[in-house]
């Protein structure tokens, strides 16, 4: 999800720069919320377990997208299915442009012997890229975003107080090595929760998160876990209307950023320079591991492999500093 939510920002300006494209946005049912409301902007549902599974499936997709009589093709994700589909379209000489994901650049900032620990491309801007490879120019240095949905028809009453401050806390990532220790993000909401000004919106996925979260719930004052009880729609109204997101280096952070929602990012054996940082957040939202202490970091792009003795690294950033950048940027 966290890779769609790039997209979108890059889609917000493509669009704005030049209205006269149309683009089709193809990915599964379920991201259809994140592409709603931009203008020129339609989406095509993958069913990637039903009538477009496997090769055949695929061929079947190639042939109900090439109805739309598209001029080119963007694949800004590289990946197996989109790698199939692109032979099926090259067969009709259909212009197409493919991302570069700098995966030497990438081993490269990895490397535990000789690393070149320098910031690379933002994936914002690898999926520029794509769209100026078809002949666009395309400029990201002015974000366009949405305007909010109002919580008027919201599923459950949810209502602000007066110079009460709305903070999203979403504790969970793909890989424990990209996980704040739970235990330390306790700390955090019970001191956010000691302040009587804050309310706390607990953001997961998944029967043992929403338990978890469920627990800080019942436990903690003006703390609130969204976990199952939201479609992703109602989620981005949400946190859309927050003070500050506080998230690891997961899709939350990129479901905030493309609402130009402050975010505050937690990074463990991952690393910013990876080129996934939260779209036009500032440096200073980043909190990350001491680098003095483990200074193989990042161990890996997407926190799948982690350096020996690096598996508690991001206990190195306190719970007070999170707290205090909280309450700087929520303001």
């Amino acid at each position: 999800m966290g890779d769609v939510a790039m997209s979108v920002p890059v889609l917000r300006a493509f669009t704005q720069q030049h209205p006269a494209v149309k683009i089709t946005v193809l990915s599964r049912a379920y991201l259809k919320p994140l592409f709603e409301g931009i203008k020129n902007v339609t989406f095509y549902t993958a069913e990637v377990t039903q009538q477009h599974k496997g090769i055949i499936g695929l061929y079947r997709l190639s042939k109900e997208l090439k109805q739309l009589k598209f001029d080119a093709v963007a694949d800004i994700h590289n990946v197996l299915r989109s790698k199939i589909l692109r032979f099926f379209f090259s067969l009709s000489r259909k212009k197409i442009a493919v991302i570069d994901k700098g995966r030497a650049e990438k081993k490269a900032l990895t490397s535990a012997v000789n690393k070149v620990l320098k910031p690379l491309k933002t994936t914002h801007e690898r999926y520029a890229d794509v769209f100026r490879k078809l002949g666009f120019t395309l400029d990201l240095s002015n974000p366009i975003f949405p305007t909010k949905d109002t919580l008027e028809h919201f599923p459950f009453p949810i209502k602000r107080n007066t110079n009460e401050k709305w903070i999203g806390i979403a504790p969970f990532a793909q890989y424990q090595s990209k996980m704040y220790p739970l235990d330390l993000m306790e700390e955090v909401i019970a001191t956010l929760a000691s302040k009587n000004q804050y309310t706390i919106f607990l953001f997961g996925g998944g029967k043992k998160e929403i338990d978890i979260l469920e627990a800080l719930e019942k436990k903690y004052p003006k703390t609130i876990a969204v976990a199952g009880k939201l479609n992703l729609k109602d989620e981005l109204t949400l946190i859309a209307h927050l003070d500050c997101m506080v998230s690891m280096d997961s899709a939350n952070s990129h479901l905030a950023a493309m609402q130009q929602v402050k975010t505050i990012t937690l990074w463990g054996v991952t690393h910013p320079y990876a080129g996934f940082a939260a779209f036009n957040q500032p440096k200073d939202y980043q909190l990350l591991p001491d680098l003095e202490k483990y200074p193989k970091i990042p161990c890996s792009i997407y926190g799948n492999k982690v350096c020996e003795g690096y598996e508690e690294v991001m206990r190195s950033i306190s719970p007070q500093k999170v707290v205090e950048k909280i309450i700087e940027i929520s303001q």
